[in-house]
């Protein structure tokens, strides 16, 4: 059950997403329903593979497309493309805790910059890891996936620390996203949702469908299954 009143929103990931005709694929796929847009910025030192940097998400405002971008930094050191990120348009920026040496410095230089501020957490890393940031941050990402690469299959345990990590966010009392990356297909979607989520990333699972408007479709009505069950 998610916080009452947050709206579940849907972020496409656009690792997954056909390259050579990015700016089409962004504004198809927001036409089709989507909310938000979500950048995967890998560095091939934090995680093993190497994807976008800020200049693509300049790109994507350059173009006129005003969704929010939400830019998810698997980097370290992350402060300096944390400014980056930020002059290029990002809207949220998350990064991982272990990524920087003072985690409270870095989530409030990304608030500084106008950006709201995100933190990650990948299967195996404890949710204690983040209890003292919850006065900052705006964002709570889990990762239900090992973190570097799409089309990999969620892991099963990471719906209960979803549970959690809601739990969490409501005995915080404060008005923060829970958002979940990896794996989350329409078999999963709607017991990712009854664990608590408000915001899912989903890449393979909508950029590799034939239609972006059915798919979207069909997820936005296991959303309004929940919020009437609720």
């Amino acid at each position: 059950m998610t916080q009452k009143n947050s709206p579940i929103t849907i972020a496409p990931s656009i690792l997954s997403a056909n390259f050579c005709r990015l700016e089409d694929e962004i504004k198809e796929v927001l036409d089709a329903g989507a909310h938000w847009i979500h950048i995967d910025v890998m560095d091939q030192h934090y995680v093993p593979n190497l994807t976008f940097g800020p200049l693509v998400c300049n790109a994507i405002t350059s173009c006129g497309i005003t969704a929010p971008m939400d830019v998810h930094l698997m980097v370290k050191p992350v402060d300096d493309l944390i400014h980056a990120f930020a002059k290029a348009g990002a809207h949220n920026i998350t990064i991982h805790p272990d990524s920087t040496i003072h985690l409270d410095r870095s989530l409030n230089l990304i608030k500084s910059l106008g950006c709201k501020a995100g933190i990650a957490v990948n299967p195996t890393t404890p949710l204690e890891s983040i209890k003292w940031c919850l006065e900052i941050v705006d964002l709570v990402l889990i990762m239900s996936v090992n973190p570097g690469f799409s089309n990999q299959s969620f892991v099963p345990y990471c719906l209960k620390k979803i549970k959690d990590a809601h739990e969490m966010i409501i005995e915080s009392g404060r008005d923060i996203i829970l958002q979940v990356d990896g794996g989350v297909n329409l078999k999963n979607f709607h017991d990712v949702i009854g664990a608590g989520a408000s915001n899912i990333v989903m890449g393979s699972a909508i950029f590799n469908t034939a239609s972006y408007e059915e798919t979207l479709n069909d997820f936005n009505h296991i959303i309004q299954q929940c919020q009437v069950s609720h």
